[in-house]
């Protein structure tokens, strides 16, 4: 059935996500390549000699903003075909670069019937340089894409071909941006700003085949830093009068550089993250030296319409100020890898992110990852397959410098709930090893390693108390719980209706979760919690039980309970 947002009824085919896509190296070159492209599907690899119809660009074909409708079956070939011209003022010499904010899963890019790039991997971005296949005047972009979902074992997040449940209706092919740009020979390739708030300066690494970089970071339009830095290295810069970053106060720092005849911009906050203890000598989060409750919500990334792809800018923020708004201060980015855009707004907006990784790996054990949510145990790490471990930890390490710069991510999740878990001990320290700067779950749910930063626990169909941990020196976490669900007729995907609980009205609804907190998760405060994931940001498919419907329309709690439940979510203020 249609489940069309508002941003979506809004949508001009001609002009989709027109905003800058990378917010922390931006340049003045820019084509925006999104819009109709020719599509068609075919069950060999040979391009076909005629396209089925037109694809609205960055939708996947199984998106209803797509215009398709059709799902990409393994075997299959997804192809896209446009007109490339770059206009006029797009500037000469240097190299052209082109951008893919993601493709799912295996791609091949053809400019003029010739390869000039090729990737695999669904959640994270590629370029090719097609300097050397470009011609004057009109050109030809072709993509060729394959998609085998759950039948490989390359990263899928929650995408499944027999949906259902937790499970979501795959999608596949273009889902983010696809833009061009000019650069000089000579060129910022990577920016890496990591903040060091305790010696008040930022490390900077301009990461450029050559030379010498002049870079000014800049407070409210004022400069309060220069520094020179050489071209592969890091150089600390001093910032006098430091403005940390929170979600009460997310001030942030523009950056400019300038390298040869290329200029950058960005920007970087001041902010720490870590695990402490507090006056009691009881381990938790810590955002700049201080103890700070992580009152999170779940939050799936999943659009009615869209799919993967947020139907636009406003779409995005509309999410995060509604649960800023609703007294979250923590998005639990579950099983995605969002557009940089939506990074770059709860960087501004003032939202903590926890990142999880991609899921990967063969078909899941149902005694790994789905008896523990009934009765509580821990398997040992030799239980674990190894589903291509190279590939995995590749990627993850790609997120992370993919994400590095990202302000609001305070902790990393590599694993959760045993799904392609392996080696969860190692992991985690490779991981900390990586980005020394924030915090790592290292598997969230169950399955614990004893590692980490973080002891942390799904608690759906039992009560919760938090566990007695004398020598456990992690901050304890519950990283998901609640899911109580409440359909909202006309605002549904489907006829089914799963939750963990469901209730019939709203104000069952609000007096069983307000029961849950007063009852459960603010009384262990004092014993611990350091942080909560309430399941979840929005209704998704069959799962009935967000705050939110799937189309974003209505919110099923009153505001003034949820803001009045989050504000007990602090330190100290358990009864």
């Amino acid at each position: 059935m249609s489940m069309l947002t508002r941003w979506g009824r809004e949508l001009d085919p001609d002009a989709v996500l027109t905003e800058y896509p990378r917010p922390q190296l931006v340049r003045d070159s820019y084509l925006n390549l999104n819009g109709r492209w020719d599509y068609a599907i075919t069950e060999d690899d040979a391009e076909p000699a005629a396209y089925d119809g037109q694809i609205v660009v960055p939708f996947s074909p199984e998106a209803e903003l797509s215009g398709v409708g059709r799902q990409l079956m393994p075997g299959q070939t997804l192809w896209y075909r446009r007109a490339l011209t770059l206009p006029g003022g797009f500037g000469t010499g240097g190299r052209v670069l082109l951008h893919f904010g993601a493709v799912d899963q295996t791609c091949r890019v053809l400019l003029n019937g010739v390869e000039v790039g090729a990737h695999t991997g669904g959640y994270l971005p590629f370029s090719c340089d097609v300097t050397a296949a470009l011609r004057d005047g009109a050109n030809v972009l072709t993509v060729a894409v394959r998609d085998d979902t759950d039948t490989v074992p390359h990263a899928r997040g929650k995408q499944k071909l027999e949906r259902g449940g937790i499970w979501y209706t795959p999608q596949s092919g273009i889902w983010q941006t696809v833009w061009a740009e000019r650069v000089p020979g000579v060129h910022v390739e990577r920016l890496t700003l990591t903040p060091h708030l305790a010696e008040s300066c930022v490390e900077v690494t301009v990461h450029a085949a050559e030379g010498e970089a002049d870079v000014e970071i800049l407070a409210a339009g004022s400069v309060v830093a220069r520094a020179t830095v050489p071209a592969g290295r890091p150089v600390r810069v001093p910032i006098p009068d430091v403005r940390p970053w929170s979600p009460e106060d997310p001030f942030l720092y523009d950056v400019t550089v300038e390298l040869g005849a290329d200029r950058v911009r960005g920007y970087v906050g001041m902010r720490s993250f870590g695990v402490g203890t507090d006056a009691d000598g009881v381990p938790r989060l810590m955002l700049n030296g201080r103890p700070y409750f992580h009152a999170g919500v779940l939050d799936q990334g999943y659009w009615s319409d869209g799919m993967y792809t947020p139907p636009s800018d406003e779409a995005m923020i509309h999410d995060i100020v509604t649960m800023k708004r609703l007294g979250f201060t923590m998005l639990r980015k579950h099983i995605k890898i969002e557009p940089l855009r939506w990074y770059y707004h709860c960087d501004r907006l003032g939202m903590l992110v926890w990142q999880d990784m991609v899921n990967a790996g063969g078909r899941y054990h149902p005694l790994i990852v789905t008896a523990p949510a009934f009765v509580p145990f821990h398997l040992p790490d030799r239980w674990f397959g190894r589903p291509h471990r190279d590939r995995f930890m590749a990627e993850l390490r790609e997120t992370v410098e993919h994400l590095r710069n990202v302000v609001s991510i305070a902790v990393w999740v590599p694993f959760n709930e045993g799904w392609g878990q392996f080696d969860a001990a190692r992991v985690a320290r490779e991981l900390a090893a990586l980005d020394p700067t924030r915090t790592v779950d290292h598997a969230s749910g169950w399955h614990d390693q004893g590692a980490g930063d973080l002891r942390s626990l799904h608690v759906y169909f039992r009560r919760f108390r938090a566990p007695r941990r004398r020598r456990d020196r992690r901050a304890l976490v519950l990283s998901e719980y609640g899911g109580y669900g409440l359909r909202v007729d006309g605002h549904t995907f489907n006829d089914r209706n799963f939750g963990y609980r469901r209730y019939d009205t709203p104000e069952r609804l609000g007096a069983a979760f307000a029961r849950l907190h007063a009852e459960q998760i603010v009384p262990a405060i004092r014993h611990g919690l350091s942080a909560t994931v309430y399941t979840q940001l929005s209704d998704v498919e069959d799962e009935l039980n967000g705050l939110l419907t799937y189309d974003r329309e209505v919110l099923k709690l009153p505001e003034d309970l949820v803001r009045a439940v989050n504000r007990r979510l602090t330190l100290g203020q358990a009864p």
